[in-house]
């Protein structure tokens, strides 16, 4: 008879790999520009915290039992097009993951993500016993191998992770793909389609998951109030899909589910539409800035959708990434998210990105002087 405790563990959550988000600015008075996870360059929704101050008399008692007030507001935010049923409501889009994860992988089961992605959907899926089922984005463009997702199906499919704009590419999935892909798929499986950044995709060709949802396929839209609305800080997200799949996800759903402050702030996010299409506009002004000074100094990148870029650095990442830190700029090396070698640049507001570019130029010429 065995005596050590760690004989009793689950032997898939033996640790492999650890998400680890972007780090926080670190204590110091020189000025540092946060462009490594992907906030939001104006802050947050004033509306989300006015609504979230107002909530601070009331957080001596238990917040609404259910999610049932922020549904009633996505269904608004969707102009009526779907109904309370058919949203999911989370601490965070990661927590939607987590949700729908447990709704329906058992041990044994498979999950299909495509590398460079977003971490969770391994690691969260590896919590619950699935075997992850990589087939990586096409070099060089990153594109989604639809033929080689499609072939890696089998009978323990459970579900697809699909990513529009992808974390952290910046890459979309064109609406042609999309149709193609989503008309093949069987229908036992399930499509976690993740649009977290989508207000900021501009493609003639961009489509999300909502006419998939409204023509009745198994497809979970997913949705995070960190970008966007500029509430990180407050850990919410959502999902929408058939009212069949949402209301059995839901039958997981804790009690008090969602913070007093959250539900407030992110009710208030989605009527602040002025600060949404501020941000919205900021972002894509930054990215054709920051896109010509890539250009300009010889910097290679993926066109993006999103954000952010993904950029080849001129140094090593690592090496990169410390010189930057040392220029004021925070960066992100994306070698966990399946990108080796590569870093993710957030978008900041004016100023943000013009310091991005400063930094850059001081690098490249210190590199050159070096050689």
């Amino acid at each position: 008879m065995k005596n050590d405790i760690t004989s009793i563990f689950k032997p898939h959550l033996v640790p492999k790999e650890v998400y680890k988000g972007g780090k926080n600015i670190p204590p110091t008075d020189k000025k540092i520009y946060k462009l490594s996870s992907n906030e939001n360059p104006l802050g947050a929704s004033p509306k989300a915290v006015a609504a979230m101050k107002a909530a601070l008399e009331k957080i001596d008692i238990y917040p609404d039992q259910t999610d049932i007030r922020l549904r009633e507001a996505l269904v608004k935010d969707f102009d009526v097009q779907l109904t309370t049923d058919q949203f999911l409501c989370g601490n965070s889009g990661s927590e939607v993951i987590d949700i729908v994860l447990r709704a329906f992988i058992n041990e044994g089961d498979e999950v299909i993500f495509s590398n460079p992605c977003f971490l969770p959907y391994s690691v969260f899926s590896r919590w619950y016993g699935a075997h992850q089922v990589d087939v990586p984005l096409l070099a060089p463009n990153y594109d989604l191998d639809v033929e080689s997702i499609l072939n890696a199906i089998t009978e323990k499919t459970k579900i697809i992770f699909l990513t529009s704009p992808n974390n952290p590419t910046g890459t979309y999935i064109p609406k042609p793909v999309m149709d193609d892909f989503i008309s093949r798929v069987p229908k036992d499986i399930v499509v976690v389609f993740d649009e977290v950044y989508r207000h900021f995709a501009d493609a003639d060709d961009y489509v999300t998951a909502l006419p998939y949802v409204l023509e009745g396929h198994n497809v979970i839209g997913l949705n995070s109030f960190s970008k966007t609305y500029g509430l990180a800080g407050q850990r919410i997200g959502y999902g929408y899909t058939t009212a069949t799949i949402a209301n059995y996800v839901r039958l997981i759903h804790k009690p008090f589910l969602l913070p007093l402050t959250s539900i407030e702030a992110a009710i208030g996010a989605l009527n602040d539409t002025e600060f949404i299409e501020k941000t919205v506009k900021t972002v894509l002004e930054g990215r054709i800035y920051v896109s010509k000074a890539f250009d300009e100094l010889g910097i290679e990148y993926w066109p993006s959708q999103a954000n952010f870029f993904i950029i080849d650095p001129p140094l090593p990442e690592m090496e990169f990434t410390d010189k930057m830190m040392e220029q004021g700029i925070m960066v992100r090396p994306v070698s966990q998210f399946g990108a080796p070698g590569k870093v993710r640049i957030t978008i900041g507001d004016k100023e943000a990105n013009e310091a991005l570019v400063t930094a850059l130029k001081k690098i490249i010429e210190d590199d050159h002087t070096s050689l």
